[in-house]
């Protein structure tokens, strides 16, 4: 099984030193990791790093992978031309890195994909022509239909309604456990985080504050310290953890 580890992983940008020493323990496939901070910590250019769009110090180490691409990545932006349409745009992510003429497999997988994801009604818009959230559906599909062993996710619900919200986190875990992958989402919904995610990596400052599993780590101590907020973590009548916020750390 797939497996992730980083070594003192550091990135930078213009010479301007983003994150340092991050080191985690091995992360194994069948398990959703979230990655969380607040806005600035450095989320997004750890995905990159580990992705291998920025270069830096330190190790990414990937054991275990089938594939010469075993990461896909799922960046915030996806850039994808507004004309293509939705099933283009899917195909050209499949095909991404590769010269090959365009078989028969590879237009399974994209209808695998976009009948995974419920995105039958929207096969043949132009991308430019949808929502946020919709937009936010093709991003995804175009880190699925690679078939990767890691799936790195920035913040993929930021723009979904709730029930699409609650879907894709739900079918994203489904996913890990069935196929093995190791799936990390970045995000800022902590509540999310508790309900759908085995561990969390917690950034702050450029560095690791806190790695481990989701329920040992998201404390009421690192809520005021890292989120600035008084909160407490209690769980529901059918046992669910919930993310119970009292008021604002330094407006108290």
């Amino acid at each position: 099984m797939v497996s992730l580890e980083l070594r003192e992983l550091g990135a930078s940008y213009g010479g301007r030193e983003v994150l340092s020493g991050i080191s985690t323990p091995r992360l194994e496939g069948g398990q959703v990791v979230s990655l969380l901070g607040p806005n600035g910590a450095g989320k997004s250019t750890l995905f990159r790093r580990i992705f291998g769009i920025l270069k830096g110090a330190g190790e990414v180490r990937v054991e275990g992978a089938q594939s010469a691409r075993p990461i896909a990545y799922m960046p915030q932006d996806d850039g994808t031309r507004p004309a293509l349409s939705v099933y283009e745009a899917v195909l050209l992510a499949r095909m991404q890195g590769r010269r090959l003429q365009v078989s028969v497999e590879d237009h399974s997988e994209v209808d695998r994909v976009i009948e995974l994801l419920d995105m039958g009604p929207l096969r043949g818009r132009p991308v430019g022509d949808l929502s946020g959230g919709q937009r936010q559906i093709v991003s995804v599909a175009q880190a699925l239909v690679q078939r990767p062993q890691i799936v790195l996710m920035d913040e993929p619900t930021s723009a979904l309604d709730l029930s699409r919200q609650i879907g894709l986190q739900t079918l994203m875990r489904g996913l890990a456990r069935e196929q093995g992958l190791l799936v990390m989402i970045a995000q800022h919904d902590l509540g999310h985080a508790l309900r759908f995610t085995d561990a969390c990596l917690v950034i702050a400052e450029g560095g690791l504050a806190a790695c481990g599993p989701t329920g040992e780590v998201i404390t009421p101590e690192l809520l005021r310290d890292i989120f600035e907020v008084e909160a407490r973590v209690e769980c529901c009548s059918k046992g669910i953890p919930q993310l119970m916020v009292d008021r604002h750390a330094r407006h108290s």
